[in-house]
């Protein structure tokens, strides 16, 4: 139900920044994810995914503004059969909503962006390297319902309506229900944490 209202919430947004005055503008983003998980021993930003969604953003100076997003976000670990390792194969998809609110400051073309956003789980699905499906198995170690990020990031505007941007997307908190062997320290405690890289382009309306 949270994430009925959370989308609603972005569409209002979107109509409200579409329509009102200048300091406000809406758009659209779309991109591609590389992913992994710190603490699961399988380094490399190998697994793939989608980023898309709308924002919002404020201008609060000539300089400077503030964006809230919301965003389907596709993140997890993957790896990938070699003579190396055996020809193991794992694999972990876990998918989100987001809501990053991100401050913004701009020089010239350039849009430097950095701020937190929380994730609510929409799906996941883990197969280990002997090609399991562990996430069916009774007492699975299923994934946190919600999580929290830092996004830090830049962009560029190729027209004023245009714009290519990367992005960092990594978690503050255990994005896994119950702490497990492997994991490692990150700010407040120990588990697994979600690092994304995402290649994205908005689109801003008139």
């Amino acid at each position: 139900m949270i994430n009925k209202y959370l989308i609603a919430f972005l569409v209002t947004f979107l109509i409200v920044g579409s329509s009102s005055a200048q300091q406000f503008h809406g758009g659209i983003m779309a991109g591609l994810v590389g992913s992994q998980v710190a603490g699961d021993n399988f380094s490399g930003y190998r697994k793939a995914g989608i980023f898309a969604g709308g924002f919002v953003s404020l201008d609060v100076s000539e300089k400077s503004s503030f964006q809230l997003e919301l965003t389907y976000f596709q993140k997890g670990s993957r790896e990938n059969p070699t003579e190396k390792n055996g020809y193991l194969s794992y694999i972990f998809r876990v998918n989100y909503i987001e809501m990053p609110i991100l401050y913004q400051y701009k020089a010239g073309g350039f849009i430097i962006e950095a701020g937190p956003s929380a994730g609510f789980l929409m799906g996941y699905y883990e197969r280990d390297i002997y090609y399991n499906v562990i996430s069916n198995e009774e007492g699975y170690n299923k994934p946190a319902r919600v999580t929290l990020q830092i996004n830090v990031g830049a962009k560029y505007k190729i027209t004023p309506a245009i714009g290519v941007g990367i992005r960092t997307n990594n978690s503050l908190l255990n994005i896994y229900s119950k702490n497990q062997t492997g994991d490692v320290h990150r700010i407040f405690d120990y588990g697994r944490y979600n690092d994304a890289l995402v290649l994205f382009m908005t689109y801003q309306f008139r």
